[in-house]
């Protein structure tokens, strides 16, 4: 009699569409070891690149608002802190329909779709410092369109979540937001250097040294950029049948509580990163107006950007929750040093302490992404008594997919609050002190909330707490 093997060796992945894989089961280790790894890593590494072109296209004003004075436009400060929360703005709005374009249209598709639309933005910012006169209500269109990288973000997150198994979650989130991230400190230390380069158009004025600058050779670059991405996304990657998800069924990731904290958090977490990458050469310049090497700015979001993924690693091993507690701690520590730092006149105080600012966002960054599809794990093991099944535990990563995306997209805003609040701060006291004080009040209010509602392990019979669960 022969005997019937327990498991056949696991198909490979089929699609009955072109770019479409049908069969998709990362958390059978068999499956995963011959199959899955190799089509995940392929996937997240060309949604790096789109990611991270995105970020770069998203501020992009970061690095050309500094220069808008001396090639002649007269436009005020807080018009220049206007420029930079615009494209916050939008791109926090379009973080929701992005992640949902992921379940409706597929991962790939909404990739090649995304990169493309970073055509528009570049093209716009080109025109518009390469035309004299232009009108500031044109810089703000720019401004919107520039929105469009911001989105990308979402999507992007949405769509690897679900080609890794929960063991590797984490990890891979990590990467491909700190790879995104990077954009911004790419678009900051290479923006300068390419501004410097006559390749083609006139030069739009002179540096206080008397170099000449180009500003458009920074969208004409990102343009090109762009249109490549795009073309390898559609070459490269794949949809997952298995993320198709229509919008009623993503709609009841609104009605979860841990939904609502954990968009409150990330305001704390990636608002701070991103509404800091935005501004900080604007400040460094109104504080420490004699200092002009403003391509040191790009350090800070590239510290950040760096830290995320330790910051999910350090998750996957102790949890996210207390990982992002101490997070918040320091980044009280780096606000309050940085007041420190101006009022003493101090750079290097000043510095150093937006550097513990931007690395401990980035650490709560990829430990609060680790956290949220272990809440809703969580919950569902909960709601069946202990242990999800796989429709459970399915169900639990739709819920997450979408989540992500409001979760992300709430965050996001708490990059414009942080530009609103240095315009606000300078506007009516000539510094943006009062703004870092604002600040430093806020990480505590996020602390808190974090505490008690993911490590608490008193009161939970009256107000229950997840600290069980470790998340």
């Amino acid at each position: 009699m022969t005997a019937t093997p327990i498991s056949a060796a696991p198909p490979r992945p089929t699609g009955a569409r072109k770019g479409w894989i049908d069969d998709w089961r990362p958390d059978d280790e068999a499956f995963w070891r011959s199959t899955g790894r190799r089509i995940a890593r392929r996937n997240l590494a060309w949604s790096v690149l789109a990611e991270h072109l995105g970020f770069s296209v998203w501020t992009m004003f970061s690095i050309i608002t500094p220069y808008l004075a001396a090639a002649g436009y007269g436009f005020t400060t807080s018009q220049l802190f206007w420029l930079t929360a615009v494209p916050n703005l939008v791109g926090a709005f379009l973080r929701i329909p992005y992640t949902a374009a992921v379940a409706l249209f597929g991962g790939r598709n909404w990739t090649v779709i995304s990169a493309a639309l970073l055509v528009l933005p570049t093209a716009l910012l080109a025109y518009c410092v390469m035309t004299p006169g232009t009108p500031y209500w044109m810089f703000v269109a720019a401004g919107v369109a520039a929105g469009f990288g911001g989105g990308n973000f979402a999507s992007s997150m949405a769509n690897i979540s679900y080609f890794y198994p929960e063991r590797h979650r984490g990890a891979a989130l990590g990467v491909n937001a700190a790879g995104g991230n990077i954009g911004v400190s790419a678009v900051q230390f290479a923006g300068p250097l390419v501004i410097g380069v006559a390749v083609l158009g006139t030069s739009q004025g002179a540096t206080d040294a008397g170099s000449a600058f180009y500003l458009h050779n920074v969208p004409l670059l990102w343009l090109v950029l762009a249109v490549f991405a795009a073309v390898m996304a559609w070459r490269a990657m794949d949809n997952l049948a298995v993320a198709r998800t229509p919008l009623r069924e993503q709609v009841p990731a609104l009605a979860r509580r841990h939904t609502w904290i954990m968009s409150v958090l990330y305001i704390g977490t990636f608002g701070s990163f991103i509404g800091y990458s935005f501004a900080f050469p604007l400040v460094i310049k109104i504080s420490f107006p004699d200092f002009n090497a403003l391509w040191i700015a790009a350090l800070g979001p590239l510290v950040g950007s760096l830290a995320r993924p330790l910051g999910g690693w350090f998750a996957d091993r102790l949890a996210g929750a207390p990982i992002t507690s101490l997070a918040f701690a320091l980044m009280a520590v780096g606000a309050m040093g940085a007041v420190w730092g101006i009022n003493a006149a101090s750079f290097p105080l000043f510095f150093g302490s937006f550097m513990l600012l931007f690395t401990m966002s980035g650490v709560a960054n990829g430990s609060t992404y680790r956290s949220i599809p272990a809440i809703f794990q969580a919950e569902a093991a909960a709601a069946a008594g202990g242990r999800a099944d796989e429709a459970g535990v399915l169900q639990a990563k739709k819920i997450t997919a979408a989540a992500l995306g409001w979760i992300s997209a709430i965050g996001a805003f708490g990059g414009f609050l942080i530009n609103q609040g240095f315009r606000i701060a300078n506007e009516q006291t000539g510094s943006v002190v009062p703004a870092m004080w604002a600040f430093v009040g806020a990480y505590g209010v996020f602390l808190v909330l974090n505490w008690w509602c993911y490590q608490r392990t008193v009161l939970v019979a009256k107000a229950p707490s997840l600290a069980y669960a470790k998340v």
